[in-house]
């Protein structure tokens, strides 16, 4: 019993800091063209200036682990754009008065939201080629966080995320 709770535990605690990704790609892209890369100059990230360098080297980390380099002259460019919203809380607690009698009956129910809104973040990474200027993949992740996280805590969502994105990247050919 002791473990099916903690099975349970942890399943609890690893969904609540589940990363979901979204990808989408040109089908007519040759991505062994693309060796290289480096950022927009004026890219506005949307996040601190920590939580940017953060997840640059993230980035930088992942590239470097598929071949990919950073170059002065690169091949693509990466834009990087997030947004921050609050979701509604998804527990309720339902109240419910009823009766019946007689042919009679009636009902009143009320939901009440439990606990607080959920504070989520959408990180958007797009890949440009830099001679066409045409986007080219796309990958979109959605996950929740907090904003008063120690930068250790940050770092590790951030490294999840890039992990995660880049995980599919470039696309297998099915």
């Amino acid at each position: 019993m002791k473990k099916l709770s903690f099975v349970l535990l942890v399943l609890l605690l690893g969904s609540c800091n589940a990363v979901r990704v979204d990808y989408d790609y040109d089908k007519g892209t040759d991505f062994s063209n693309y060796t290289t890369y480096n950022y927009y100059p004026d890219m506005d990230t949307g996040l601190s200036d920590l939580d940017t360098k953060r997840l640059i080297k993230a980035v930088d980390s992942a590239m470097q682990a598929k071949g990919i380099l950073k170059a002065e002259e690169p091949d693509f460019l990466i834009n990087i754009q997030s947004r921050s919203y609050r979701s509604p809380s998804n527990s309720a607690v339902g109240v419910g008065l009823g009766g019946s009698g007689r042919n009679v009956g009636g009902g009143v129910s009320i939901g009440i939201p439990v606990g607080q809104p959920n504070l989520s973040r959408e990180i958007i990474f797009d890949f440009v080629d830099s001679q066409k200027d045409a986007l080219f993949w796309q990958g979109v992740s959605e996950s929740s966080y907090r904003d008063n996280a120690s930068p250790s805590v940050r770092e590790d969502v951030l490294n999840r995320v890039v992990a995660k994105v880049f995980s599919k990247y470039p696309p297998q050919r099915k």
